[in-house]
């Protein structure tokens, strides 16, 4: 028996697994609704050491972990966890960053509640899940604010050299799963910042820079090289950077092209796509009095949508100083896609929801700006493609409320500029890149991707796990080359 099994088993033998299940789940600690409205400080605020063995103490090492098969990167869950209950929570870092490029952002974004914490045996004896998100958000955290930050171990340079074209959570995947391999691996990303949507996308209130750049700053320890302000495509073509030696890219590029209505007054000033009211905010600083590119702080918000990017939207707005902030959706908050806690902490810092309601018109006054919208009642009928029910107009039923400021957040396609760069590549209708289960192109083999250029829009964490698939998928294709 090795020294692992030894402590698992003497864990097990210290609490029985009935006695498990009746340990209560830690409540996350969180700063006031009422303070934290008005700052961008994080929102949530971590785990103590002990909350953090309490909680690890619910899980029961499970011979059939269920709950690896809800995680996209296939952490060793019953492993860091373990660590954790026994107090060893720098081993527990370890554990994550075996197979994790970023966990101190995962345990920070990540749908644990629809993945790793959904699969949970303690869910089938009538139990909440163990909280897996908020144990390795606590491990990267310590390691982290301990300083003693390990680096994964990584094979000899092999001197293959392999591009990686986005520093989003895809391609920081995949750089990270590469330099393990032994790759020459450069990310070439076309904003100044590294971090791709984890910067601009997300609010530091719910994912601080300075924690992306921890987990950056440790890909580049393992010999991961960056360059910024590069546009593949613009800057230097897919074909020159072959030229150059790299053998194969993976497109990470993303889905930063916004979509809208196309109703009437959409054109109207200050009304704006999410993209480019977070990126602004967040990357630009165009909140600050004296930014070169400003953006206007409205009194009266209201968001069109009712995803995660909503939630950050009008959560911002409410930081900008928004008297009132609004969430306009057009369905019911149980078909909403935003996650249960997002949700909650918009509902506690004074977010109004308008649900079951849908903008059919914007009117502007004699400037040109949005000062009101024309919103149609909505009430659900049967369930459409997507499983959720379909939202149908009520008849008539119309009412107009006053805006100076509206941010459509009704998802986002493909950003175009790569894929078109690439002859020969298979794109579909909706221009996604067409890839295999390894994440290679279906028509040019040197070539794959992962994250929303494939997806079209999804979470941080699938975009790791393409990005995983995607490194194992080069590693083969390139050694059996």
């Amino acid at each position: 028996m090795d020294r692992n099994a030894e402590w698992r088993d003497a864990l097990r033998k210290e609490i029985k697994a009935k006695d498990r299940t009746t340990i209560e789940r830690v409540e996350m600690n969180e700063l006031e609704a009422s303070y934290r409205r008005h700052c961008r400080e994080e929102v949530n605020q971590g785990l103590t050491a002990e909350q953090a063995i309490q909680e690890a103490k619910r899980c029961l090492d499970c011979a059939n972990p269920t709950c690896m098969q809800g995680c996209p990167v296939g952490i060793d869950i019953p492993g860091f966890v373990k660590n954790i209950e026994r107090g060893e929570f720098l081993e527990a870092a370890k554990v994550l960053k075996k197979t994790s490029a970023l966990p101190a952002v995962c345990g920070r974004v990540c749908p644990q509640e629809k993945q790793c914490e959904s699969q949970c045996m303690q869910i089938k004896m009538g139990k909440k899940p163990v909280a897996i998100g908020y144990l390795e958000r606590f491990a990267a955290d310590y390691e982290r604010e301990s300083g003693n930050i390990a680096v994964p171990e990584c094979a000899s340079c092999n001197g293959k050299k392999v591009g990686v074209i986005g520093s989003g959570p895809a391609g920081l995947s995949c750089a990270g799963d590469l330099a393990k391999y032994g790759y020459d691996v450069t990310v070439f990303e076309a904003l100044h910042e590294i971090g791709g949507v984890l910067k601009y996308g997300i609010p530091e209130f719910r994912l601080p820079n300075a924690v992306v750049d921890v987990e950056i700053e440790n890909l580049k320890k393992m010999g991961v090289k960056f360059v910024t302000d590069c546009v593949v495509g613009k800057t230097i073509t897919p074909e020159e950077l072959k030229q150059e030696g790299f053998e194969c890219l993976f497109v990470a590029s993303g889905a930063g092209l916004p979509r809208f209505m196309n109703i009437p007054g959409e054109n109207l000033i200050n009304i704006l796509s999410s993209n480019e009211y977070l990126t602004r905010v967040n990357l630009m600083d165009a909140s600050s009095d004296d930014s070169d590119t400003p953006v206007f702080k409205g009194k009266n918000v209201a968001i069109i949508g009712g995803g995660n990017t909503a939630m950050d939207s009008v959560r911002t707005a409410l930081r900008l100083g928004a008297e009132r902030a609004m969430i306009v959706y057009r369905r019911s908050e149980e078909e909403m896609p935003a996650r249960v806690e997002e949700v909650k902490h918009a509902k506690e810092e004074g977010v109004e929801f308008l649900t079951l309601h849908n903008p059919i018109e914007y009117i502007g006054d004699e400037k040109g700006r949005v000062k009101a919208m024309r919103l149609q009642k909505m009430e659900l009928g049967e369930p459409d493609a997507s499983g959720r029910r379909k939202p149908v107009e009520i008849p008539g039923a119309i009412e107009t409320i006053e805006v100076d400021t509206v941010i459509v957040a009704i998802g986002v396609s493909p950003n175009p500029i790569v894929p078109s760069s690439i002859e020969g590549l298979d794109v579909s209708c909706k221009g996604t890149i067409e890839v295999n289960d390894e994440m290679q192109s279906n028509s040019i083999p040197t070539i794959f991707a992962g994250g929303d250029i494939v997806r079209g829009g999804a979470t941080v964490i699938l975009a790791m796990g393409d990005g995983r698939k995607a490194a194992a998928g080069i590693h083969k294709y390139l050694s059996e080359k």
